[in-house]
């Protein structure tokens, strides 16, 4: 059977979408100018340029590496400090986070039309969002010893924020690096170079269990969006 003239150029479109990524210097803007101006019909030919360069974000992240017993027992003395302050660290994450992306805040009805850092500060709603995430996050540091409970977490939360709100899972790669950042300058005498490469570990882990939940389900759209 030949192929038909589809199956042609959607073929073209993924050897160019390789090729010119492998140009130095090159980036994914780039890419796109390069392609919608190439081929006839741009715009939808971007797009699904776009789609499988979501396909391949999500799998150079879930390409995680085996936290050490040592980097573990790290990850628990440090995060033991910060949730000692598990609110105020919560709300200056979630804050930094929606400033940072604010389009992360449509999937909040309470707070999404909040622009002032102020304000959020003093949202009740939104300090109560935090709570849940830094619980959340306790859970799975408490657990790090037991990776069964830490996957099963990790499973219920990627589910909830897939089938019930929604959810783009590039916001949990965006959240978890807002996090480490946070807890970085907060904890500064404690976050040495061991440290900063445990918790690099973690936030991956966070975000390999999440994206695989999201896969579990039938997730069928991408990190496409401008964050």
């Amino acid at each position: 059977m030949s192929p038909t003239s589809g199956q042609v150029g959607l073929a073209t479109l993924l050897f160019l979408h390789w090729w010119v990524w492998q140009l130095p210097g090159y980036t994914r803007s780039h890419t796109s100018l390069f392609i919608s101006s190439w081929l006839p019909g741009g715009s939808c030919r971007l797009f699904s340029m776009e789609k499988v360069q979501g396909e391949m974000e999500i799998e150079r992240w879930e390409r995680s590496e085996e936290i050490s017993d040592a980097e573990k027992k790290v990850i628990q003395e440090t995060w033991s400090r910060v949730y000692a302050n598990c609110e105020d660290i919560g709300v200056s994450i979630l804050i930094r986070f929606f400033v940072n992306f604010p389009s992360a805040k449509q999937y909040f009805s309470q707070f999404k039309h909040m622009e002032d850092p102020l304000e959020m500060e003093r949202s009740l709603q939104l300090r109560k969002h935090a709570r849940r995430v830094m619980g959340a996050i306790n859970t799975v540091v408490e657990n790090l010893n037991d990776s069964e409970k830490v996957s099963s977490v990790l499973a219920l939360v990627g589910k909830a924020h897939a089938l019930k709100h929604k959810v783009e899972p590039i916001y949990f790669k965006k959240l978890t690096g807002v996090m480490l950042e946070v807890i970085a300058e907060e904890y500064a005498n404690d976050f040495t170079p061991e440290a900063h490469g445990a918790w690099t570990k973690m936030k991956t882990l966070i975000y390999t269990h999440v994206t695989a939940a999201y896969k579990e389900v039938g997730w069928a759209q991408y990190p496409t969006a401008t964050l």
